[in-house]
């Protein structure tokens, strides 16, 4: 049987405050680049719990989902090995909560930055994804969606848990 082909999985916060978004820096294999607080799906958790634990990790701030922004498919060509990556992103507008100034950032963070949409399109050479500023744009344009939208099924949540059903 062939290779199954399988995105990879991950979730983006969108959060604004006062006409600025929150966006960390983060050194990648090309050098610092900006990007939403961000990475990839977990086993056992919910793309909304996902967000919600990026958005602590990258930035040591708590994170509410209030509304999906959209779903983006994205393909990524390293430039340093040639691998040929594509990504599914879940990327959620929501609140910001409290700051945990005890906390470290994930490796690879530098700093979080708030930034204008206008700065922030300013510097697509920065982004770490095309992404970053599409889901801004749709964000602006006021796209949002019920989290409903996204449903886990509990066998997701369950750990060891087989799905009765296949899809």
């Amino acid at each position: 049987m062939p290779h199954r082909w399988k995105p990879n999985v991950t979730v983006a916060a969108i959060i604004e405050q006062g006409g600025r978004f929150l966006l960390v820096e983060e050194h990648t294999t090309d050098g610092l680049k900006l990007n939403n607080p961000a990475g990839h799906l977990d086993p056992g958790e919910s793309p909304q719990q996902a967000c919600v634990r990026e958005v602590l990790e990258e930035t040591a701030h708590d994170f509410e989902p209030q509304a999906l922004v959209g779903v983006y498919l994205n393909r990524f060509i390293k430039t340093r090995t040639g691998d040929d990556l594509t990504y599914m992103r879940f990327a959620f507008a929501g609140r910001l909560g409290a700051h945990h100034g005890w906390r470290s950032l994930d490796a690879g963070i530098v700093r979080t930055v708030w930034l204008t949409a206008d700065e922030i399109r300013a510097c697509p050479e920065r982004h770490r994804s095309p992404l970053l500023l599409r889901s801004l744009e749709d964000y602006l344009a006021g796209q949002r969606h019920p989290l409903t939208l996204v449903q886990t099924d509990a066998s997701v949540l369950q750990v060891g848990a087989v799905a009765a059903q296949a899809f």
